[in-house]
């Protein structure tokens, strides 16, 4: 029998500290991750072939184009009536600092076997820094509220939204030149069996 959490925001005054806490450790591992499998060269989720698109069209660092291309994401909130929270604003800032910081200090991979453990790790540490920090509860992230928003308005499942806003900003990163490989299977193969797993361990729950 599958275990069903409810993972909705609540309000920030249940253990504000402990879930802030969380929230960025949660997000500074993401970063972290999302740098090692920009490292690794064989392949990104999809978000991030679309970053590293736009970070060779434009020449701006990583970070921060992930992070002008979240407040992008974020405009688009206002049509779908979707309300961020602190964890939506922490996500921007948090994630696009540490993933230029992590980059700075690891560099490009060349070497197969230094590769696929930068792929492996990155994808691993991903999936559960996003169980981290979404099991803190503080509001979803951009990409997330865009989900979620557009599954609400349009009607369809969020398996489908998901597929669609995922496989065009896929098809958008690789034109614009970003890395495509058996990186991006794995990730969209795993990503959700880890998130799924690690969630019951690390989410966090309204006390009686």
């Amino acid at each position: 029998m599958a275990l069903t959490l409810d993972l909705s925001p609540v309000g920030i005054s249940h253990d504000t500290t402990r879930r802030s806490i969380q929230l960025v450790a949660g997000l500074a591992l993401y970063g972290g991750s999302m740098a090692m499998l920009t490292r690794s060269g064989l392949g990104l989720d999809p978000w991030d072939v679309l970053h590293e698109g736009l970070m060779k069209l434009t020449g701006l660092t990583f970070g921060t184009v992930t992070a002008l291309a979240s407040v992008a994401v974020l405009l688009l909130w206002i049509p779908l009536r979707q309300r961020p929270g602190i964890g939506t604003v922490a996500n921007i800032v948090v994630i696009s600092l540490t993933v230029d910081f992590v980059r700075l200090f690891l560099p490009e991979q060349d070497v197969l076997g230094w590769q696929i453990t930068n792929l492996v790790a990155g994808v691993v540490l991903n999936g559960l820094a996003a169980a981290i920090y979404v099991g803190a509860r503080l509001g979803p992230g951009p990409r997330d509220g865009l989900m979620t928003g557009f599954a609400a308005r349009t009607g369809k499942s969020i398996r489908f939204v998901r597929t669609l806003i995922e496989l065009t900003v896929l098809a958008a990163g690789w034109l614009l030149g970003g890395t495509v490989g058996v990186g991006t299977v794995l990730y969209a193969l795993a990503i959700g069996p880890l998130t799924q797993a690690f969630l019951p361990l690390v989410a966090w729950r309204v006390r009686e």
